[in-house]
């Protein structure tokens, strides 16, 4: 069996004419603007397997906090951790080379510490 493939004018014409969800299957695509357009207009889309949108972001951190928490939950194992000031360090640098001057050090302190801080890495 083809493939359907819906485009944002496809979900935007399944709008007007009342639909109110699509069901999503092998056979069914959709494009990243229809993806998104499908959920800005409230369109629901319907599958049977819980799948990643097109063109999800991959969130390496989030599966690296659950290894760190399974080796913690582990008797004996222990994940190495960087101190949070050498972190902050290496960010601090890798910044600089790459943005020089133009951002300013107490509002790249504050991100970075921040960001360690929802990492879990301080």
């Amino acid at each position: 069996m083809p493939k359907v493939i819906y485009t944002e004018i496809d979900i935007v014409d399944m709008v007007k004419r009342g639909a109110l969800s699509l069901e999503i299957n092998e056979d069914v695509m959709l494009t990243d603007l229809a993806y998104e357009k499908a959920n800005r207009l409230g369109l629901k889309l319907v599958s049977n397997k819980p799948e990643n949108p097109p063109a999800a972001p991959v969130r390496p951190y989030i599966a690296q906090q659950t290894t760190q928490k399974q080796m913690e939950a582990t008797p004996g194992a222990e994940a190495p951790r960087p101190a949070a000031d050498d972190l902050t360090q290496r960010i601090r640098s890798a910044v600089a080379a790459r943005m020089g001057n133009q951002v300013d050090p107490a509002l790249l302190d504050v991100i970075i510490q921040r960001v360690l801080a929802s990492t879990g890495a301080k």
